[in-house]
C-alpha cells in the first residue's frame, strides 16, 4: 500500500526529511568526535547529506542544496580515503548540520533576498577548505584509535574538547502540528557481523537511516482527532464491560431456576410416597411441571453460556481496540531526547568538563502529549547536572574519580507508570549547605531546620527561586530550573524525587503516567461512594490499629517504620457522610506533597483499576480535591482525587483546628464493642433477611453478592464470623470456606453455611471443607440461626 502523503506541502515534506537526516548527521559527527570512526558511520552521513541535497533541490532551497552538497563531498572524500574526518572538524560539520535544520524550520527560507545565501556561501567555503588543506597524519577510517567504554544497551557520547560555540537549547524546537501514525513498526537494526562492531552512536545512526527508509508509511492525523478516537475507544470498552452485570443476572436467574427444579423434584418424590392421598391427575400435572422446569433450566443454561461467551469476546475485542489506539499515541522516548547528546557536548565544552552521556531504554513508549512536555524539564535537569553535579577533570582526579563524568538517563515502564531516572556521578548535594541556605533565605527557622530529615530538606530544591549556587550564569543559578521540572510533572499527574550521596552521585526520579488518557488507580470506598487515587501519587497503603493511634495537641498520628504520619478521616476532608468505623485495623492511604505526609482513613480498599480519564465539565470550575472522573465496569461514575489539593485541604483543616477527633474516637470505641459478621449470598432476599436478623440482635453486618466478592471482603476487613450460601456464581460457598481455612491469618474465623440443600452428603461436604456449622434456610423461622451465631462468637457487644 502506497503511503498517504497527500496532505503535505512540498516544504513540509522537506522539513520532515531534514528532521530525520540532520539527526543522522549529528549522531555520526558526535561518534567521530569521540574517535569512533568506521565506514558505516561515514556511509550513513554520506547518504543523509545526499538525501537532503535532493530534497532541498525539489523545493528550491538553493542555500540548503549547496551546503548539503559540500557536506556530501566531505563524506564521499572520506569514504574514498582522500580525506580523514577528525574530531577537530566536528564544530564546522555540526554548524553546517545546524544550518540545514534551521533553514528547514524557517518561514523565510524561500525568500530570494534573504541572508541564507550569504551564510551558505561562508559554510561552503569553510567545508571546501577542509578538503584542500594539507593532509595530516591520522588513523585510518576503519581502525579506531580509541573506543570509549560504552554499555551494550546504552547510547553514549563523550565530550572532552574546549568550548567553541554557545550551546543550543533543545526546548527551542517548534511543536509539531500533527501526529504521524506509522503503518508498520520500524525494523529492528541488524547487528554488524564484520570485524568492526558499531558503537552505540554508529548503531543509532544506521538504525535511523533504516527507519527513514522502512517506516515512512504514515497517515497524517490531527492530534485532536486521535484524542477523540482514544475517548471513543475508551467509551466502547466501558460500554462492553457493562455486559458483565447482565451475565451475572442470568447466572443468578439460573441459580434460582435450579432451586425451583430441586423444590419440584422434592415435591414429586413426596407425592409418589403419598400416592394414596393425591389424585393421579395432580401427580401427572406435577410431573409435567417438573419436566417443563427442567427444559427451561436447560434452555436458560444454554443462553447464559452463549451470552457469557459473547460478552467475553466483545470485552476482549474492545480491550484490544483500546490498547491499539493508546499505542498509536505512543512515541519512543528517543524522539524527545534526540538533541540531548549535542546539548551535553556543547554545555560540557563551555564549562571545560569531560562528560559521557548514556541512555538506556530510549525506545520506551511515551504518550506524545507527555513527551512534548518532557523535553524542557529534562533539559533543565541535564544542565543542572552539568553545572552543579559534574566536577572539573582536575577535581575529579583529586577525588579519586575518572576525569570523565557520566550522566545517565534510564527509562522504563514500571507498575503501569513511566519511570525516568537521571543520574550523575558528580559531587552530590551537601545537605548541611542546603540546610544553611534554607535558613539564610528565611524559609525555615534554624531550630526547625535542624530537625528536618534529608528528604524534607531536598524538597527545598523545588521551591521557586531557590538555588544552591552563589553566582548566576547563563546555565544556572537563577533558581527556576527545578521549579519548572516539578510544575510540569505535577501538571501531568506525576511526581519527582531526588536522592543524593555526597561526593558520589545525585539521582532525580520522575514517575509519570504512560498516557494521560488512562491511569492506574486504587479504588477506595469513602462514605459509601468510590473514589480513585492515582497509584503514582500514593506513598503506600496500610492498616492502622486503633490502639496505635496517638494524640498530641488535638492532632492524631501513628508511627510506621520509624516515621510519624498524621492521621485524618477522608470523609471529613472530602465532605462526605462518615460511616461508623467498625474496622480494626483501619485501611489507610498515605499521600504526600512538598514534604508533608498524611494518612487518610477510608472505609475499605476496592482494588486497582485502569481508568479512562474524563475531564470535568469546565463550567464547574476547579472542584476542590477532585482532578477528573471516570466510569467503572458497571457504568457507575468514580471521582479521581487531586492529591496535591488534598494535602492542602488537610493542612487547612489542621491549621483551623477543625479535625473531627472526638467524633472519631467515639465511633472507634463503638466499633471496638460491636462484633462484625459478613453475609455472603447471591440471593438479595436471603441476604437482606440475614442482615436484618443479625442487626436486630446487635451485630455489625456487611454483605457480599457471591463467593469472589466475599473472599475480597475477608482479605481487606476483619470479621468475627462469616455466613455463606453454597451455590453462587464465580465462587461457591465450599470454595470460599476452603480459602478462608487455608489462610493462616484467617483460618480461625468461624464459618456458618446456610443452604437450601438439606441432604446428609451436602452437609458433610460443607463440614469437610472446614465450616463450623451447616444450617438449612428453614432455620430462619426459629431461633436456631441466631443461637448458632451466639454459640460461636458470643453476644454482639464486648
Amino acid at each position: 500500500m502506497a503511503e498517504d502523503l497527500s496532505g503535505f506541502s512540498m516544504l513540509e515534506l522537506f522539513r520532515l526529511e531534514a528532521e530525520s537526516q540532520t539527526a543522522i548527521l549529528s549522531a555520526g559527527i558526535l561518534a567521530i568526535e569521540e574517535l569512533q570512526r568506521s565506514p558505516e558511520t561515514i556511509e550513513s552521513m554520506m547518504r543523509a547529506a545526499h538525501s537532503l541535497k535532493g530534497a532541498a533541490r525539489i523545493v528550491g532551497l538553493d542555500p540548503a542544496v549547496r551546503v548539503a552538497h559540500a557536506l556530501e563531498d566531505c563524506f564521499v572524500a572520506a569514504d574514498k580515503g582522500r580525506f580523514t574526518v577528525r574530531p577537530e572538524h566536528a564544530d564546522l560539520l555540526l554548524t553546517a548540520t545546524d544550518f540545514l535544520a534551521t533553514i528547514a524550520r524557517s518561514d523565510d527560507a524561500l525568500e530570494p533576498n534573504g541572508s541564507w545565501a550569504q551564510k551558505a556561501s561562508a559554510l561552503v567555503t569553510d567545508l571546501n577548505t577542509l578538503l584542500t588543506a594539507p593532509a595530516l597524519t591520522a588513523p585510518a577510517l576503519t581502525a579506531p584509535t580509541l573506543t570509549a567504554p560504552a554499555p551494550v544497551a546504552a547510547s553514549t557520547v563523550i565530550v572532552s574538547q574546549p568550548a567553541r560555540q554557545p550551546p543550543p537549547d533543545p526546548a527551542d524546537a517548534p511543536a509539531e502540528p500533527s501526529v504521524f501514525v506509522a503503518a508498520r513498526e520500524p525494523a529492528v537494526p541488524e547487528t554488524n557481523s564484520g570485524p568492526q562492531v558499531p558503537t552505540a552512536n554508529q548503531s543509532a545512526a544506521l538504525s535511523a537511516v533504516k527507519n527513514v527508509e522502512q517506516a515512512d508509511r504514515v497517515v497524517r492525523v490531527s492530534a485532536e482527532s486521535l484524542t477523540r478516537l482514544v475517548g471513543l475507544a475508551g467509551e466502547s470498552l466501558v460500554e462492553t464491560r457493562q455486559l458483565r452485570p447482565f451475565v451475572d443476572a442470568l447466572l443468578n436467574l439460573r441459580a434460582t431456576q435450579v432451586e425451583l427444579c430441586d423444590t419440584l423434584a422434592v415435591l414429586e418424590d413426596k407425592s409418589k410416597l403419598e400416592n394414596a392421598a393425591l389424585s393421579a391427575s395432580f401427580i401427572s400435572m406435577l410431573t409435567r411441571v417438573r419436566e417443563r422446569s427442567d427444559e427451561c433450566l436447560s434452555s436458560l443454561t444454554k443462553q447464559a453460556d452463549n451470552f457469557e461467551s459473547f460478552a467475553r469476546r466483545n470485552e476482549d475485542l474492545s480491550g484490544r481496540l483500546h490498547h491499539e489506539v493508546i499505542v498509536s499515541r505512543m512515541r519512543p522516548l528517543a524522539d524527545g531526547i534526540r538533541g540531548f547528546p549535542r546539548l551535553v557536548r556543547d554545555v560540557a565544552r563551555s564549562l571545560d568538563k569531560q562528560v559521557r552521556w548514556e541512555t538506556r531504554g530510549e525506545q520506551t513508549g511515551v504518550d506524545r502529549d507527555i513527551l512534548d512536555k518532557l523535553e524542557s524539564p529534562l533539559s533543565h535537569l541535564v544542565r543542572n547536572a552539568l553545572d552543579h553535579g559534574i566536577e572539573s577533570p582536575s577535581q575529579r582526579e583529586a577525588a579519586g574519580k575518572t576525569a570523565t563524568g557520566v550522566i545517565r538517563l534510564d527509562a522504563r515502564h514500571r507498575a503501569g507508570m513511566l519511570q525516568i531516572t537521571l543520574t550523575d556521578d558528580g559531587r552530590g548535594i551537601d545537605i548541611q549547605q542546603l540546610r544553611n541556605k534554607a535558613v539564610g533565605r528565611g524559609l525555615v527557622a534554624k531550630q526547625v531546620a535542624e530537625q528536618l530529615s534529608e528528604i524534607e530538606l531536598l524538597e527545598f530544591l523545588f521551591l521557586p527561586g531557590f538555588s544552591t549556587k552563589e553566582m548566576v550564569t547563563e546555565i544556572s543559578g537563577r533558581g527556576v530550573g527545578l521549579d519548572v521540572v516539578q510544575s510540569m510533572v505535577k501538571a501531568v499527574g506525576g511526581s519527582v524525587r531526588v536522592a543524593t550521596s555526597l561526593g558520589q552521585q545525585t539521582v532525580f526520579t520522575l514517575q509519570l503516567p504512560i498516557t494521560m488518557s488512562v491511569i492506574r488507580a486504587l479504588l477506595v470506598d469513602i462514605g459509601g461512594e468510590p473514589y480513585a487515587f492515582p497509584l503514582m501519587r500514593i506513598d503506600q497503603i496500610l492498616f492502622c490499629r486503633h490502639a496505635d493511634i496517638r494524640t498530641v495537641e488535638g492532632r492524631q498520628y501513628f508511627e510506621h517504620d520509624g516515621v510519624f504520619i498524621g492521621l485524618v478521616m477522608a470523609a471529613q476532608i472530602l465532605e462526605t457522610t462518615a460511616l461508623p468505623l467498625g474496622v480494626d485495623p483501619m485501611p489507610v492511604v498515605v499521600i504526600s506533597d512538598r514534604g508533608q505526609q498524611f494518612g487518610m482513613i477510608v472505609d475499605s480498599f476496592l482494588g486497582e483499576r485502569d481508568l479512562e480519564v474524563r475531564p470535568l465539565d469546565p463550567r464547574l470550575g476547579k472542584v476542590p480535591n477532585i482532578n477528573s472522573a471516570s466510569l467503572l465496569e458497571n457504568g457507575n461514575p468514580v471521582l479521581i482525587v487531586d492529591v496535591e489539593d488534598l494535602v492542602r485541604s488537610i493542612d487547612n483543616v489542621l491549621m483551623g483546628r477543625r479535625l473531627s477527633r472526638v467524633e472519631f474516637e467515639r465511633m472507634a470505641d463503638q466499633a471496638r464493642q460491636r462484633k462484625r459478621i459478613l453475609v455472603v449470598d447471591d440471593s438479595i432476599t436471603v441476604r437482606e433477611l440475614e442482615r436484618q436478623l443479625l442487626q436486630s440482635r446487635g451485630f455489625a453486618v456487611d454483605v457480599a453478592v457471591d463467593g469472589m466478592d466475599g473472599w475480597n471482603a475477608v482479605r481487606t476487613t476483619h470479621y468475627d464470623l462469616v455466613v455463606s450460601d453454597v451455590d453462587m456464581p464465580r465462587m461457591d460457598g465450599i470454595e470460599l470456606v476452603a480459602l478462608i481455612k487455608a489462610d493462616p491469618a484467617r483460618k480461625d474465623i468461624p464459618v456458618v453455611i446456610v443452604s437450601y440443600k438439606d441432604r446428609e452428603e451436602d452437609r458433610l461436604r460443607g463440614l469437610d471443607a472446614g465450616a463450623n456449622r451447616y444450617l438449612t434456610k428453614s432455620s430462619f423461622h426459629d431461633e436456631t440461626f441466631l443461637r448458632t451465631i451466639v454459640d460461636l462468637i458470643g453476644e454482639p457487644t464486648q
